[in-house]
């Protein structure tokens, strides 16, 4: 009975430690509902885990300028490169959740964790917020190819050992564009490289028959004459050039991918913080400053919900986790 009376009413204690724990709890609620009223109150930091100089970094910068005038507040660019991407990602999934940091990474923060066997945090530290862009990936070959379109690419690389195909490394866009045509039938041999700057140039030098590279790296070299379009690989042709017809176009709709940067925010971070970041987010995209920028480049503005990007974000992995797991896509 004694037992029973014990635990049934707590030790007077054990009443103000619990009276405690709930104090500080809803003070740190309190604290996290003022926070969300006054974001932004400083400056606000991206982190790109590329070098500057790059396309991911030129649109982050550009959504990050035009955001910063939708909030009133600035935006620092911090360039945070390595390890894929891996580096940038890990530093803002450890770091604090109040709203002043965020990541603006590409494709890699969903294909990492399908081609790495350790990852140092986890996929849902990282919260999607809103999508930047998509600079469609175009299949090029050198410009006196005689390759025309796709069949044309698949019938080439079934005579004689087949065609080389340079990559940005394992795991890339452009490695997932050549697994793709190699089921549709093409007998490619990958040929990675650093980066897919450096595979392009193979391909203009001949070092290689073709590659798959976004279209902002891409369409200089095309309307300079040294590169042939062959297809682009998005759900809707290149707005800067819209006579690329898509691989849908051609009968491959299984060739999808594309070059694509988004905005995450660590885990924790008040949902009122995310939507607001949103909606500066879509309204930049949305500007017809912003567009101007990026449209001549072949990067298409996409925005939306938040909603949306974490139905893009899921699509993604249920379409390219298979895709790595048949071809043995690893990295490590």
């Amino acid at each position: 009975m004694l037992l029973t009376d014990s635990v049934a009413t707590p030790h007077p204690i054990s009443r103000r430690r619990i009276a405690g724990w709930l104090g500080a709890t809803a003070l740190a609620l309190g604290s996290l509902g003022a926070q969300a009223d006054t974001w932004p109150s400083k400056p606000i930091r991206f982190v790109v885990p590329f070098g500057p100089g790059g396309a991911n970094d030129l649109v982050a910068r550009a959504v990050a300028e035009a955001t910063a005038r939708q909030l009133g507040q600035a935006i620092i660019i911090d360039n945070k490169p390595g390890a894929g991407s891996v580096l940038g990602a890990d530093i803002v999934a450890k770091s604090a959740p109040d709203g002043y940091t965020f990541l603006a990474p590409a494709a890699g923060v969903v294909t990492n964790a399908m081609i790495k066997s350790k990852m140092p945090y986890k996929e849902d530290d990282l919260v999607p917020v809103a999508m930047m862009a998509v600079s469609p990936s175009v299949i090029v070959v050198p410009a006196d190819s005689p390759i025309k379109d796709l069949k044309g690419l698949l019938a080439a690389s079934k005579t004689g050992p087949g065609l080389n195909f340079s990559t940005a490394g394992t795991g890339s866009t452009p490695h997932f564009v050549a697994e793709m045509l190699k089921k549709n039938g093409a007998k490619l041999q990958v040929v990675p490289y650093k980066s897919g700057s450096e595979g392009v140039v193979a391909v203009v030098g001949k070092q290689v028959d073709a590659t798959s590279e976004a279209s902002v790296v891409v369409l200089p070299q095309i309307k300079g004459g040294k590169l042939r379009a062959v297809a682009s690989t998005w759900n809707r042709r290149i707005a800067a050039m819209p006579d690329i017809a898509t691989a849908e176009e051609q009968g491959f709709p299984n060739i999808f991918i594309g070059h694509w940067s988004g905005v995450f925010a660590p885990k924790g971070t008040p949902d009122d913080i995310l939507d607001r970041m949103n909606r500066a987010i879509d309204a930049a995209i949305k500007s017809p400053e912003l567009r101007a920028r990026l449209i001549p480049q072949g990067i298409d503005p996409v925005g939306g919900t938040r909603a949306d990007f974490v139905k893009f974000i899921n699509a993604e992995k249920a379409r390219l986790a298979p895709i790595a797991k048949a071809s043995n896509m690893r990295e490590d």
